[in-house]
């Protein structure tokens, strides 16, 4: 492209009169816009206005979506800026039509920056940065940053990545993608969230698998629905003791995602001890006898899109069925900083399901997952003890498996909380008395 940016100018006539005073409508649909386009979201802010009519702006990585709409008239005013060539704007140009439920509408595309029209200014502009001069090719551009960010309307995670983004495709739960980031290698982002890097993963599924087969060492067959990256099931095979290991993974595209670039992960998917099925995890428990299973982990993702069926009692209850009478089950229970609401929720379930004494929450340090804080839950069906574990047994292992994360004293330290922490389980167990 021989131009900055690419500018169009939109005018969208009969639209709904409804949708175009629905502030909340059009916010999501902007940003569904340049997510569907290959942007990558920064922020978003709109405002409703009285009696009626919308204004707003979704800033991306790439420029910026902006509009304001009369509803009065069913009409909107838009505009769609890009720089580079990375992101298309008339597929957002088509989503909006269609997100609208506009008529017609009528568009004019400029050419921003025509380069022949520029030449670079000998102003010193390293010196209006507030980071280290990014590298200048041999033509005199610029080598810009890239980053991916996931956030909410609090928080936000920004890694900078290489700009090659390794995987991208649409399965019918789900957007999975795989970017090069330069500081946690590969990572795999779901809808935008992110599942796991190369750098740190191996914090997540050593916790989620050595705390439990070192506190229930007679665990023969184990279950995992979710955790189609393989980094669960990787560490559940490094002990002997397990006969048969089941993954049930409902979207193939993310097995093959991993399969291509995130090997490391992966790296179990062709052993023997394992049986892998990509099927509805939910499907699977309702379908599966009683107590079949010592040890059932839970690797979902957030309580949204496909892993949101996966955050309920009637589901939790099924769990409790199929495991054996001294069956362990274990959760990734989000961050207690991040999500406290759902934090709580969670284990007011367990504790409903498995007994007050029997649901113990643990701690690890997850750089690249909000906050940083993430828990987990041990929730035991017979008289298992988290606590209760070969030390030295567990030293051994962890030397021998050359563990980066997992050992003998992170174990016990695992489930010492902060006070915050504690205050939250109490508080929610108080709440549901009163109830």
């Amino acid at each position: 492209m021989n131009a900055l940016g690419r500018h169009i100018l939109v005018e969208f006539y009969d639209c709904s009169p409804e949708l175009m005073n629905d502030v909340v409508h059009i916010e999501n649909s902007m940003v569904a816009a340049a997510e569907t386009a290959g942007a990558t979201v920064i922020n978003s802010t709109f405002h409703h206005f009285s009696p009626y009519g919308v204004s707003g702006v979704v800033v991306i990585q790439e420029s910026h979506l902006a509009i304001h709409t009369w509803p009065e008239y069913g009409y909107a005013a838009v505009d769609l800026f890009t720089c580079g060539d990375s992101v298309d704007p008339w597929v957002s140009y088509t989503y909006l039509k269609d997100a609208f439920q506009s008529g017609h509408g009528s568009s004019m595309e400029l050419r921003r920056g025509q380069l022949s029209l520029l030449k670079r200014n000998d102003f010193n502009l390293d010196a209006l940065r507030d980071v280290a001069p990014k590298s200048i090719e041999a033509d005199g551009t610029i080598t810009r940053d890239v980053w991916f960010t996931e956030r909410d309307e609090n928080i936000a995670l920004s890694l900078k990545h290489s700009g090659n983004q390794l995987y991208k495709k649409d399965s019918p739960y789900q957007r999975v993608e795989v970017f090069e980031t330069l500081a946690y290698g590969n990572m795999l982002t779901l809808d935008g969230m992110v599942m796991c890097t190369q750098k740190d993963e191996y914090v997540y599924h050593e916790m989620i698998t050595h705390v439990p087969m070192f506190s229930h060492t007679k665990a023969k067959r184990a279950l995992v629905i979710g955790g189609g990256d393989g980094g669960t099931v990787r560490e559940l095979l490094r002990h002997e003791q397990l006969e048969e290991v089941t993954l049930v993974e409902i979207d193939e595209l993310v097995i093959e995602a991993c399969k291509l670039h995130l090997p490391e992960t992966a790296v179990a998917f062709g052993n023997p001890r394992l049986n892998l099925l990509v099927e509805d995890g939910i499907k699977y428990i309702n379908d599966c006898e009683d107590g079949r299973y010592d040890l059932i982990i839970v690797d979902s993702a957030d309580p949204v899109g496909p892993g949101e069926g996966l955050f309920t009692a009637e589901f939790y209850s099924q769990v409790y069925r199929c495991l054996t009478p001294d069956g362990v089950m274990i959760t990734q229970s989000e961050s207690p900083r991040f999500n406290s609401g759902v934090f709580v929720e969670i284990y007011e379930t367990y504790k409903q399901i498995f007994g007050q004494d029997k649901v113990h929450c643990y701690l690890a340090a997850i750089p690249t997952y909000p906050t940083g804080t993430w828990s987990f839950s041990y929730s035991s069906k017979g008289n298992s003890q988290p606590l209760q574990f070969d030390r030295e047994a567990a030293a051994k292992f962890s030397k021998e498996q050359g563990l980066k994360y997992y050992n003998e004293d992170v174990h016990t330290a695992a489930f010492a909380l902060p006070n915050f922490v504690k205050e939250l389980l109490s508080n929610g167990s108080q709440q549901a008395i009163n109830a």
